[in-house]
């Protein structure tokens, strides 16, 4: 079995415990395929329904105003036998397609009452058909973004997107999204990307405080909860880990790419995390794809729609001229105090495999040293990795040394 490690600093014996608890905690709930969290919530809110959403961004704000529990599926660990989802879908096909299709035909998923993907790549917008065909009483819908989003038409068109879904949200709970209910739940989701800003503002400016990992699990568990839960752990968590007394160690410093749709393996991170430091990166970018507060006045589904397009992040699968992924990068890197870069991709991934060669072009051009590697959500075998991230990273030590 591989050893389990969150990287963590010392801190007093009972606040130690406390944020060791917290974070044992959120690994559990993110790599338990059963979604205990949100199993949870539907016995606290009987009757309740849960929208379920493939990667990269969805605006839960919508599903979240119509009572409903908005979770992302992701995929699931090297636990899980893909066995069914084989059966239906191409062997070629990245893990994290065949996964969650997995999870839903094995019942796993039986929670949903509605599932939205994108057609972020071929594979995502042709899920929507395949788990419609193969599971029948699941309402299944597809989220287009414009596909050229600096159109004069883009915003009005994803204003009417997001209607849409909307009205598929308000037809499966039978209860309406209002204004006031949708300006509710920007001001809570408001809150969440405040907090996961200054998760991140920790671990770039003193990544000893937090561990990748531990940033890490944290992010990810208000994929698979409410995000009223997820508010309140990330506020104790980061007054533990501010509490917290380190020494800045001679590491590395990297920023770490490719993980915007299928996430690396946890324990991978922990490879990593050993030998650099992750001061930034594009995990669950998602749930930080806004960067700004969503303005409350106003229309909000036009509040929303605007966010997308003016105060977001950038990804591998977003077309937007005003965003240059290669310069955003640079950027990043830059903001963060960063030496080097990971470049990662996804097996199987189109959209990342093809965006490694430019990041890479461009790196070569700024003189940024950086490592080319492959990932997989299932992997749980990370000697070889270990081995190049090492010799990466001391290549680069005695360099600066």
């Amino acid at each position: 079995m591989t050893e389990r490690s969150n990287g963590a600093e010392a801190l007093p014996a009972a606040e130690t415990d406390e944020l060791e608890a917290i974070i044992d905690e959120c690994r559990e709930l993110i790599e338990d395929d059963g979604y205990p969290a949100v199993r949870r919530w539907l016995e606290a809110n009987p009757g309740g329904k849960v929208l379920g959403h493939f990667q990269v961004y969805f605006p839960e704000e919508i599903a979240h105003a119509a009572g409903m529990l908005p979770v992302k599926i992701l995929g699931a660990t090297s636990a899980l036998q893909i066995r069914q989802a084989d059966a239906r879908i191409a062997a070629f096909v990245c893990s994290i397609i065949r996964s969650s299709l997995e999870l839903a035909l094995s019942g796993r998923l039986d929670f949903l009452s509605a599932f939205v993907t994108h057609p972020i790549c071929d594979a995502a917008r042709h899920s929507c058909g395949v788990w419609a065909r193969n599971l029948p009483d699941l309402p299944c819908q597809t989220l287009f973004f414009p596909h050229n989003a600096r159109s004069a038409y883009a915003a009005d068109y994803l204003v009417g997107e997001y209607g849409r879904i909307a009205d598929l949200v308000s037809e499966v709970t039978q209860r309406p999204v209002t204004d006031d209910a949708l300006r509710t739940s920007i001001e809570l989701f408001n809150k969440n990307r405040r907090l996961l800003r200054e998760l991140y503002r920790i671990k770039r400016e003193a990544p000893w405080l937090v561990s990748a990992v531990e940033a890490y699990v944290l992010t990810r568990a208000g994929a698979v909860m409410p995000r009223e839960e997820h508010n309140e752990i990330l506020r104790r968590a980061l007054h533990l880990i501010e509490a917290r007394e380190g020494k800045s160690q001679d590491r590395i410093r990297i920023v770490f790419e490719g993980g915007f749709c299928e996430q690396p393996p946890v324990d991978m991170l922990a490879v990593i995390q050993d030998i650099c430091y992750i001061v930034d990166d594009d995990f669950l970018i998602g749930l930080r794809w806004l960067t700004e507060d969503v303005p409350t006045d106003g229309a909000p589904l036009a509040n929303l729609a605007k966010a997308y397009f003016d105060t977001s992040s950038y990804s591998s699968v977003q077309r937007d001229p005003e965003k240059p992924k290669e310069q955003m990068l640079l950027r990043r890197i830059r903001e963060a105090g960063a030496e080097a870069a990971i470049v990662a991709a996804a097996k199987m991934c189109e959209p990342g495999l093809e965006e490694q060669v430019a990041y890479s072009r461009a790196l070569d051009e700024e003189g940024i040293p950086h490592l080319i590697m492959e990932f997989e959500e299932k992997t749980n075998v990370f000697e070889q990795m270990r081995m190049e991230v090492e010799t990466f990273a001391e290549s680069l030590l005695f360099e600066f040394a």
